[in-house]
């Protein structure tokens, strides 16, 4: 089976909790805290392995979720960072966000590797909280959470050549004869359910030719597993367009050609421009004249193949080297990234519930939590510090709160008292 698509759901680590310790030893009176910072989340990070080539692997494995970092303790113990969740993936393969479709990362080379979402941060121990004021804090900070998201991986051929045409027309064959490779061959419609790659050799020069399973009409708006198979042509600098010049499967080569013509036009507009080199493949059992109407009518300079006797085989050979040497190489696909948001810590609102209670949410209120330990005298006064400096409370009266009042942020409810 050969996967060229899969959807994976991914996370960060969440960061370690810091500690609330405070140094005790025999004769130290007042050691003071010492509680230490938590560790990093693991990063999920994507490489490209030259020894993949399908993403069978994610077939049916489909959650992947890097390590937390550990907890603080004391002493200033810093909690440990997790290590990066490494996701290995085949040369070729596009990284989108499955929700809104954005490309984050095209692995095109190897060696690429991609961070695609960060660990979170760790919390602060008790004595970062430590100041001239507050001499003994008994709080520390809870480590930054993470998200769960879900991406697309899908696998983009990389190939100097594509062989494209109707099914059963000879592609396969054709590429068993230019090169090494070992493509399944048999006289039945999509006989290749998965692009085939082969190293061809012309003299000196090496190139790479795909074989692309075969495309029918309507293949643009996903007939015949239509989409699953034209993304493979994206990749590649110049198509070999194979025709069967015989007609023995009861169509005409002339409409077939421009058939598959239209169909890379309406899938992508730049694959109409695409250089393209028309083989016209069982010349054996047609006749002269059904060769020349069909130079006529389509207007091209094809090269006549009977390949399973290696008929025409070298000059076609010849003929996609002298277009490949002035056409540049394959390069990466050109985007904008698209990069997941950041964590958003400023921002709050209030709003009132139908009991009359102010309900404050947003993202400041949540990273504030992680800094309060509300049965904790010292972390409750810096809660409230925090609603006045940052403009909680002022929004509250902004909206017409008064003694008494029911306020609630996240799990905690209690009454407001100016």
């Amino acid at each position: 089976m050969f996967t060229d698509i899969a959807k994976i759901y991914i996370k960060a680590g969440d960061g370690g909790n810091g500690c609330t310790s405070f140094y005790t030893e025999k004769y130290v009176a007042n050691g003071g805290p010492d509680g230490g910072d938590g560790g990093k989340g693991g990063d999920v990070v994507f490489v490209v392995d030259p020894n993949m080539s399908t993403l069978n692997d994610y077939r049916f494995s489909q959650h992947y979720r890097a390590d937390n970092g550990e907890n603080g303790s004391g002493k200033f113990c810093h909690g440990k960072n997790a290590k990066p969740l490494i996701i290995p993936v085949p040369k070729g393969t596009v990284i989108r966000d499955d929700e809104s479709g954005g490309v984050i990362a095209d692995m095109f080379s190897d060696g690429d590797e991609k961070v695609v979402l960060q660990g979170g941060f760790g919390g602060k121990g008790n004595a970062r909280f430590k100041s001239s004021r507050r001499q003994a804090p008994r709080f520390s900070q809870c480590g930054q959470k993470t998200d769960e998201k879900c991406v697309r991986l899908e696998l983009l051929t990389i190939a100097d050549v594509g062989l494209v045409g109707y099914p059963n027309v000879g592609k396969s064959t054709l590429l068993s004869v230019i090169s090494s490779a070992k493509p399944k061959i048999a006289n039945y419609h999509f006989t290749t359910l998965s692009p085939n790659l082969g190293v061809v050799e012309y003299y000196d020069h090496r190139f790479v030719v795909a074989d692309i399973p075969g495309l029918i009409d309507g293949a643009s708006e996903g007939a015949g597993l239509g989409h699953d198979f034209l993304r493979h042509v994206d990749r590649t600098r110049m198509i070999v367009h194979v025709v069967d010049i015989s007609g023995s499967e009861g169509r005409d080569p002339v409409d077939d050609y421009f058939n598959i013509n239209r169909e890379l036009a309406v899938y992508d507009e730049k694959l109409a421009s695409v250089p393209q080199i028309v083989a016209l493949s069982k010349v054996d059992m047609a006749t002269d004249e059904q060769i020349a109407d069909f130079k006529a009518k389509t207007h091209t300079d094809p090269v006549s193949l009977c390949a399973i006797i290696g008929e025409g085989v070298d000059e076609l050979k010849k003929r996609i080297w002298e277009t490949l040497k002035d056409l540049p190489p394959v390069s990466a696909m050109e985007f904008e990234p698209f990069e997941y948001e950041k964590r958003d810590v400023d921002s709050f609102y209030v709003t009132r519930d139908d009991d009359g209670a102010f309900d404050v949410s947003g993202g400041m209120v949540e990273e504030l939590a992680r800094n309060v330990v509300l049965d904790s005298t010292d972390s409750f006064a810096y809660f409230q510090r925090k609603l006045k400096d940052s403009g909680v409370l002022k929004a509250l009266k902004k909206a017409g709160i008064e003694d008494g009042d029911t306020v609630r942020i996240l799990d905690v409810e209690f009454e407001f008292v100016e």
